[in-house]
């Protein structure tokens, strides 16, 4: 299928503003171009001077969405497992005024607009593994079931999830994991038993750092929840008092030119890769192998099957049936921002719901709490052990710092919340050459397997 953006009106919605808010301290550098590929990239292009919202939240809740009504009906094949173009992803702001919902609406919009059956499939409140598994069940004698499988979930406040998943009764994160493999799901009662073998389930929630922080805990890290999750973050691009148009897109063509390639991924079947592409995928593997340190490295661990995802996420809504080095170039580009989106948005996290509760005590007190002034603030409702093993955490985290204050007799401990957490370790794109030339031509990367070749006996 061949697609062409050089047929559209002229006529497109003036920008509202193009004057760009400085980025916070700390905050992560914004992905490389080649995250902003062809089709998907020139609607976000269009979109974003229009809103306040991130290009990148808009970008990524652009492609899940787009996946998501894909359907199973494309998949890239590793080994004798299908990955679908199902992602899971997360944006995560610095605070309420992240903009995230308004991101949101405007892939809403457009999704509508280009495939109006996925609209009834666009589901919020997630709160358990059976209702999910309800919610795209199959067909029974006493049950029609659900017709279409597809199913976007769309969290807007993604700590309840996370809050829900925890409980220990809780089937949501075994049956979230199984949905994200693809894999059939089951609810096995015996008054109603329901099975769902073809769902085709991607999933978008929004969050704060705070949040994220608060609800994140070891037995999700390593049960493999959240990283199965992409993380990406998210801020206040402009200020727009009046906003800006309403309907970016109209006179451009691309809802039109969306429409129709959506059309031609949900019939594409397996999708390979090219030569140059395998070739740049082999180098590319080996580096995403390699294990991140600490919670970074627990929240990465699938990052050859992300990245493998985007690359066919990619690779459908640019109309093609092979991935090119273009996708892989896009698809690693996005998944290092991932990767440093997680690294600042989980900067000094503990894993321990108990330790991240104490430092939002303590960061109401700046002037610091002694250690039974925390035990007080706590009601006593923990066990000292505990408490001590806290703060530890947060003082190895370096979001803490305790001081001997006298008082006469056994000085007493005195802890405040500190500002500047351990920097998080350095985390280099997996392909060496993205970060200089995220745009490299294929041409270049066949020049590169072709030397390879001549090398090898």
């Amino acid at each position: 299928m061949t697609l062409s953006l050089l047929d559209q009106p002229q006529d497109a919605p003036e920008p509202a503003d193009t004057t760009l808010l400085p980025p916070p301290a700390g905050w992560p550098a914004p992905p490389a171009a080649a995250v902003y590929h062809e089709l998907l990239g020139e609607i976000v292009t269009r979109i974003a001077p229009h809103t306040e919202a991130d290009p990148a939240a808009i970008l990524t809740q652009l492609l899940v969405a787009f996946g998501a009504a894909v359907g199973r009906g494309a998949w890239f094949t590793v080994e004798a497992t299908r990955h679908h173009p199902n992602q899971f992803m997360l944006l995560c702001g610095d605070s309420s005024k992240a903009r995230k919902g308004s991101s949101w609406d405007h892939v809403r919009r457009l999704l509508a607009s280009v495939d109006p059956s996925i609209e009834q499939r666009i589901l919020t409140g997630l709160s358990s593994g059976e209702g999910l598994i309800w919610a795209v069940r199959d067909p029974t004698a006493q049950d029609p079931g659900i017709t279409d499988q597809r199913l976007l979930i769309i969290e807007p406040e993604f700590a309840s999830v996370l809050k829900a998943a925890s409980r220990e009764i809780s089937t949501l994160s075994p049956t979230l994991r199984a949905a994200w493999d693809g894999r059939p799901l089951a609810i096995l009662t015996r008054t109603s038993p329901a099975h769902a073998t073809q769902a085709h389930i991607a999933l978008i929630g929004h969050i704060t750092q705070t949040e994220l922080r608060r609800h994140t805990t070891q037995v999700e890290l390593a049960n493999g929840y959240l990283n199965r999750i992409l993380i990406v973050a998210c801020r206040r691009q402009r200020l727009l008092p009046e906003g800006g148009h309403h309907d970016p897109l109209a006179g451009t063509g691309l809802t039109r030119l969306l429409a129709a390639t959506l059309k031609h991924a949900q019939t594409a079947g397996q999708v390979h890769l090219d030569p140059d592409a395998r070739e740049l995928w082999h180098d590319a593997y080996r580096q995403l192998a390699r294990p991140l340190p600490g919670v970074l490295g627990q929240i990465t661990a699938r990052a050859e099957a992300h990245t493998i995802r985007l690359a066919l996420l990619y690779t459908l809504a640019d109309g093609k049936r092979q991935i090119g080095p273009q996708h892989l170039h896009a698809a690693l580009a996005l998944h290092d921002y991932a990767t440093r989106s997680a690294a600042w948005a989980l900067n000094g996290a503990t894993g321990q719901p108990l330790a991240e509760q104490i430092h939002a005590v303590l960061q109401a007190h700046p002037a610091g709490l002694t250690r039974s002034q925390i035990s007080d603030t706590l009601k006593h409702n923990q066990p000292a052990g505990q408490t001590d093993h806290a703060l530890h955490a947060l003082q190895t985290a370096g979001r803490a710092t305790v001081t001997q204050i006298a008082t006469g007799g056994r000085p007493a401990q005195l802890w405040t919340a500190s500002t500047h957490p351990t920097p998080p370790p350095d985390h280099a794109p997996p392909d060496p050459d993205l970060a200089a030339n995220p745009r490299r031509t294929a041409g270049a990367v066949t020049e590169r397997s072709e030397g390879k070749r001549a090398k090898r006996p």
